[in-house]
């Protein structure tokens, strides 16, 4: 049974409510958001490379459940404020700027849900400011705890003699060099490479290891082919966002890394007690390489309410898979959300 008395519904016949754009202030200097529906907040935060657009398909299903459903684009997104600064990016910043975000709503508490990069913002929301985000769920990107060698180290000796793409990503102007001659091309063939409909054959070294000389793209699918879940009109809307702010705001969140392990020091090892979700791919290999992370869940995710991995899909679930997740995620927001909204 739901918590949370039912959104007013419109007269018969009559349209849903659009969904609503607004733009609040935040630490970063504004913070653009999609709001749609009444009821118990629920943040949605995406990953790289996308924007509130990848919650199109959650954002009327949330809606139409009775929630009040808040995709936000990260700040380096969309209409969201760019700080030139490198550090303006790291993950205390984020986190701040989901508080303002819920505070500007007028509401004392939400649940935040991530995917991709989204994912450990969504966490480290959760953790620093429990007060405030009441449940979270992660997509795709597993919780792992602030813990182990500094991250650049780490990552240098994925790779053996090629380079992880986190590494690729580090020097600025690097991977823009790459990316913005052909920003639409890059973005179907990132999409393409992770999404299991189109990704190439398990034999073929995936795209996060780049060989000397040679660039991400070289290892994208064919040209030509889009997911089923993207169609061309998707594809040209992400494309435009990214070709008109560029991709450098997006790219600085990895050139952080090594500072949020060192400002995140006194939550080393530190686990997540609200209620959780996780939901994930089985060919995705943020799931596969992070397997560890997911059986460590018992002690990481005392509060875990349901974890899933959904066979036969790729990274992109809440895309890939719109109806599974969307029945996921109300079932446990149904079950986690109190009847209070938070409301102040």
């Amino acid at each position: 049974m739901p918590h949370h008395p039912p959104a007013p519904q419109p007269p018969s016949g009559a349209p849903a409510p659009a969904p609503v754009h607004r733009l609040v202030e935040s630490p970063a200097g504004r913070i653009h958001l999609v709001e749609q529906g009444e009821g118990p907040l629920v943040l949605l935060l995406h990953g790289f490379p996308e924007a509130w657009f990848s919650w199109r398909r959650q954002l009327p299903a949330l809606a139409g459940a009775g929630y009040r459903a808040v995709a936000v684009d990260v700040r380096g997104y969309g209409r969201s404020s760019r700080p030139a600064d490198i550090p303006a990016y790291r993950m205390l910043e984020l986190v701040a700027d989901n508080v303002a975000v819920v505070r500007a709503l007028g509401a004392r508490t939400a649940t935040v849900i991530g995917h991709d990069w989204g994912s450990p913002i969504a966490a480290n929301s959760a953790l620093l400011h429990p007060e405030t985000f009441t449940a979270v769920g992660l997509l795709s990107v597993p919780y792992s705890p602030r813990g182990g060698p500094r991250p650049t180290e780490l990552f240098d000796r994925v790779g053996g003699d090629d380079e992880f793409y986190v590494s690729y990503f580090q020097r600025p102007g690097r991977a823009e060099a790459e990316i913005e001659p052909d920003v639409r091309g890059w973005l179907a063939g990132l999409y393409g490479a992770l999404s299991a409909d189109t990704m190439r054959a398990a034999d073929v070294p995936p795209v996060h290891f780049i060989p000397p000389g040679a660039r991400m793209a070289d290892r994208f699918p064919a040209a030509g082919t889009l997911p089923a879940w993207l169609s061309e009109e998707e594809l040209d809307r992400y494309a435009a966002e990214f070709e008109r702010t560029g991709l450098t705001g997006a790219l600085n969140r990895y050139r952080n890394m090594d500072r949020d392990w060192e400002d995140l020091a006194p939550w080393d090892g530190a686990a997540i007690h609200q209620p959780s979700l996780f939901i994930g791919g089985n060919r995705d290999a943020s799931t596969t390489w992070m397997s560890e992370a997911i059986d460590a869940y018992p002690r990481t995710l005392p509060g875990l309410v349901s974890s899933h991995l959904l066979d036969g899909c790729g990274h992109w679930v809440q895309q890939e898979r719109a109806d599974e997740v969307n029945a996921l995620l109300l079932e446990w927001l149904d079950a986690v959300t109190p009847a209070d909204t938070g409301t102040s």
